[in-house]
């Protein structure tokens, strides 16, 4: 960690951090950008991440939702559905281009939703985007390569088909999870996807308004510079520095000197205090971070022992423990910002005596007789404090004592990998609709299901949201259906409500530009700028 500190700092020039009202566009067009990890992968079909916060810096979406949450064309012109919601037009712009010159075309946007869904791409989001198309599960499943629901009509008509009735299938896809690539070079023969092929050292060709010079994948730095083929608006920036700084502390202190402009993803009890209410203000978000329980592991099949674990956290004392100064809520039910946020919904309790009850309730009877019960995605020190809050509940209330807690599977020894009962992830939507956010995280077919919840499938829950997510958006049975079953799945007690997130802008006062959408992408990049305010 020392090394990728030092490096931080020689790579970087140092400025004041002072800021006026209304600052001029400053010279020096270079966004330092401290990334809290040291990733060794940049395929923008990771779904997921920090590295996928800056996609849009250089691949184009589909579409996108601008900052009003407005749709706009970007990769498409225009996408069109039949009466029935399940065929779906797409056109692609005439203009839209790599960074070779080279068009984009039907084929490339088919095969890139294709390789998306591919298992040993690992995308962790696809299923919220492409699981409604003819052909995904094969795909998914791992027996076919191909989508029979998407056809390539002509080089810059796409249609597709999908199972069922959608009418939300033109939202879903404007994202930059999912972005056109030049399929010739990120696919192999196989089907599958080529190593590294989104490296700069394999001559990879973008789609956004910037594209990779260099990527140092050991130190950790990799610099963006403006893409002159981008057939959007000309770029304000003259370059992108992202570069690895792993300890919090020092990345605080870095932005406070203005050695940094911005983070990925910058997370403390005492960021308002560090750095002011403006580094992480911004609307809310359609997004929740919540603890999952996984019933597949023991005790959290028992739904006695999952009752106690949520009935023994004070929600209050919770919040204050992981973030004592904001910005953020307290969560409670699973939707939040979207229409269809149930007035009626009842939070859970605390309640020592009964979470006691429960236990005794329980097969084990006693904190004795459990498992040790072990988190994962403990990866900030907001995260780290609430988890240590509920741990320390669950040791008063019950007499848990046998907690263990770490920021990612692969720092659990071998055995213990396939015995985590706890995971600390979002769920949310990118979409203004309840129906999707509840298909993204408790539908069985979610990754949050599968992976978080250790394959939780409720067949009245999957019902509802299926024939919800058949309804017109303005129909009001969508909604009241999607409320039916988040209701039910409350009932299990599998997860403890944690915090909703808003969409901070993770950017000192002199950077412009830095809005950002559901997906925690930037939405018109091309826009940012760095004023003249950093060097006062």
């Amino acid at each position: 960690m020392k090394r990728t500190i030092l490096l931080a700092m020689c790579v970087l020039v140092a400025a004041g951090t002072a800021f006026a009202a209304n600052p001029l566009p400053a010279k020096d067009q270079v966004l330092n950008i401290a990334q809290p990890e040291l990733s060794q992968t940049w395929s923008p079909f990771l779904g997921g991440g920090h590295v996928a916060r800056w996609q849009s810096l250089w691949w184009a979406a589909p579409m996108y939702f601008d900052k009003e949450g407005k749709l706009q064309p970007y990769v498409l012109s225009k996408a069109v559905a039949d009466s029935t919601f399940k065929t779906w037009t797409l056109t692609i712009d005439p203009k839209a281009c790599f960074s070779d010159g080279s068009p984009i075309t039907a084929e490339d946007v088919k095969g890139s939703w294709e390789l998306c869904a591919v298992p040993s791409t690992k995308h962790a989001r696809v299923d919220l985007f492409l699981s409604g198309v003819v052909g995904y599960n094969e795909v998914i499943t791992g027996k076919s390569k191909f989508m029979s629901g998407i056809v390539v009509k002509d080089k810059s008509t796409v249609v597709v088909t999908l199972s069922a009735p959608d009418p939300i299938f033109n939202q879903k896809i404007a994202t930059a999870m999912i972005p056109p690539v030049k399929i010739s070079q990120a696919r192999d023969a196989n089907g599958e996807q080529k190593q590294e092929w989104w490296h700069p050292k394999n001559k990879v060709v973008v789609s956004g308004p910037f594209m990779p010079q260099s990527m140092d994948l050991d130190q950790g730095i990799v610099v963006f510079v403006p893409n002159p083929k981008f057939f959007g608006p000309k770029p304000k920036l003259s370059k992108i520095v992202v570069t690895s700084v792993v300890d919090p502390a020092v990345a605080t202190l870095m932005l406070q000197q203005g050695k940094m402009d911005a983070h990925t993803e910058l997370i403390t009890p005492t960021i308002i205090e560090d750095l002011g209410a403006d580094f992480v203000s911004g609307p809310a978000t359609a997004k929740g971070q919540h603890f999952w329980f996984g019933v597949d592991k023991a005790p959290m099949d028992d739904i006695n022992v999952r009752k106690a674990l949520v009935m023994a956290i004070n929600p209050a004392d919770l919040a204050k423990a992981a973030f004592p100064d904001g910005p953020y809520q307290l969560a409670t039910q699973i939707l939040n910002k979207v229409a269809g946020v149930d007035p009626a919904y009842e939070n859970y309790k605390y309640d020592p005596e009964g979470a006691k009850k429960a236990l005794a309730a329980s097969k084990y009877k006693e904190a004795k007789n459990l498992p040790k019960i072990m988190f994962v995605g403990i990866s900030t020190p907001t995260h780290e404090a609430a988890a240590q809050y509920i741990a320390e509940q669950w040791r008063q209330v019950l007499g848990i004592t046998a907690v263990e807690m770490k920021s990612a599977i692969d720092t659990y020894s071998g055995p213990d990998q396939k015995n985590i009962q706890i995971w600390r992830d979002d769920v949310g939507t990118r979409v203004p609709d309840a129906v999707s956010y509840l298909v993204g995280s408790i539908h069985s077919s979610s990754g949050n299901a599968k992976k978080c919840l250790g394959g939780w499938k409720n067949a009245e829950v999957d019902r509802l949201l299926e024939l919800a997510s058949t309804k017109a958006v303005d129909n009001p049975d969508r909604i009241k259906l999607a409320q039916q079953a988040q209701k039910i799945f409350r009932d299990q007690y599998l997860y403890i409500p944690y915090y909703y997130d808003i969409m901070s802008k993770w950017a000192m006062p002199w950077v412009m530009g830095m809005e950002k959408n559901d997906d925690w992408q930037v939405i018109e990049p091309w826009n940012i700028y760095i004023t003249d305010a950093k060097k006062k």
